[in-house]
């Protein structure tokens, strides 16, 4: 049986993961691909610090650094009046984080890939450096940010490790389609857990396929 209430919350948490994250990562992405500076091999290395880290890692430094007895979860409680940890805010946090380095670095590759000579140009017809990102760089980065956009929010969908140590397992606020399908698992559920197991391998194998098309069509591009 599938737990439409998980799915409809992992895709609600997807949704705005990508909403928060995508904006703020096309700046980021933009300055680490055209600036040199101290410590950008330092900073690039710590936004990829999700992709090796072991899930009960990441969660285990949330968890310490979002709880009751720290500043930033004090803080929270004394504004809202809850906890952050074991609440969709907290689970919204901890997706913010472990997708930078999927929202960031298709980015950054993809405006990597526009040419100086590109921007120049535009900067000699008069363009502003704002119109030239608006106008100019956005289009050809387009790819790569549709490209973070898909990973972003499948990563989020399929994500287990992280969500349960930092928001439990919460029916309604904090139990995603990953944590419902270990629940069936357990409760022996197999029929429930195999239609919510093939929905996110359809969800997955698309959003791979649909990256492929991109890079593709982005290589027929340059090669004309």
């Amino acid at each position: 049986m599938m737990d439409w209430q998980a799915l409809k919350l992992s895709i609600e948490l997807g949704l705005i993961s990508c909403a928060v994250l995508i904006p703020s990562s096309i700046l980021l992405s933009r300055i680490l691909a055209w600036q040199r500076f101290r410590g950008r091999n330092f900073l690039q290395a710590f936004l990829s610090l999700p992709l090796l880290l072991p899930p009960t890692v990441l969660g285990y430094y949330l968890l310490t650094f979002t709880g009751s007895r720290s500043i930033l979860g004090q803080w929270y409680e004394n504004l809202f009046g809850t906890s952050l940890v074991f609440s969709f805010e907290g689970i919204l946090l901890a997706s913010i984080i472990f997708n930078i380095p999927f929202a960031v670095q298709p980015m950054q590759r993809a405006f990597e890939s526009i040419p100086l000579v590109t921007r120049e140009a535009a900067w000699t017809c008069g363009l502003s450096n704002w119109s030239t990102f608006w106008r100019i760089e956005l289009p050809l980065a387009w790819p790569g940010i549709l490209t973070a956009i898909i990973l972003t929010f499948t990563h989020t969908l399929g994500e287990f490790g992280v969500v349960l140590m930092v928001g439990g397992n919460i029916q309604s606020e904090t139990r995603t389609i990953a944590i419902s399908i270990y629940d069936h698992v357990q409760a022996y559920d197999n029929a429930g857990a195999a239609s919510m197991s093939a929905l996110l391998l359809l969800i997955s194998l698309t959003a791979i396929t649909t990256i492929y098309v991109l890079n593709d069509r982005q290589e027929q591009r340059r090669a004309r």
